[in-house]
């Protein structure tokens, strides 16, 4: 059974942390990197979500830290890792956060993954679309409605 249409201005902010029991895959350079049903799912008005893989569900051997950081005004410092597999890489391709702020302790450690910067990403066997823009990295499936920040003439919003 498909899942209910969902809005991403009925989504909070602050964002909203939930888990998600949906199976989650991603896949770089022919190679399944990561793959779960027990994510936890970030939720923030005008954003589609971001999916936090738990680390033991990552193939962590093939991500190095890229040295660069951010800093997210509800979450906290994020680090952000390249993926190198065989003779590709993706620079700063997932991201963490080792010490979130309060409120968002359940995605300590889990990684999260750009789909524009690896092959493909699956949501119960979606493939998800890449959201626009360079910072955000909401995953799109056919049960998020928009508009969507994330393009150029959404920086305002």
């Amino acid at each position: 059974m498909g899942q209910s249409r969902q809005s991403v201005w009925d989504y909070p902010r602050p964002p909203r942390v939930e888990r998600s029991y949906r199976q989650i895959r991603v896949v770089f350079n022919d190679t399944v990197i990561a793959e779960t049903n027990r994510s936890v799912r970030v939720l923030e008005t005008s954003h589609p979500p971001v999916y936090y893989i738990p680390p033991g569900e990552v193939q962590t051997q093939f991500l190095s830290q890229s040295g660069r950081t951010i800093y997210c005004e509800f979450k906290g410092r994020a680090v952000y890792y390249k993926l190198r597999l065989g003779d590709r890489t993706a620079v700063d391709a997932a991201w963490s956060y080792h010490n979130p702020a309060s409120g968002y302790e359940s995605i300590k450690d889990h990684i999260a993954f750009y789909p524009g910067r690896v092959d493909a990403c699956y949501v119960d066997g979606q493939f998800v679309q890449t959201q626009e823009g360079d910072f955000y990295g909401g995953w799109i499936t056919s049960d998020i409605e928009g508009p969507l920040k994330g393009g150029r003439a959404t920086r305002g919003w």
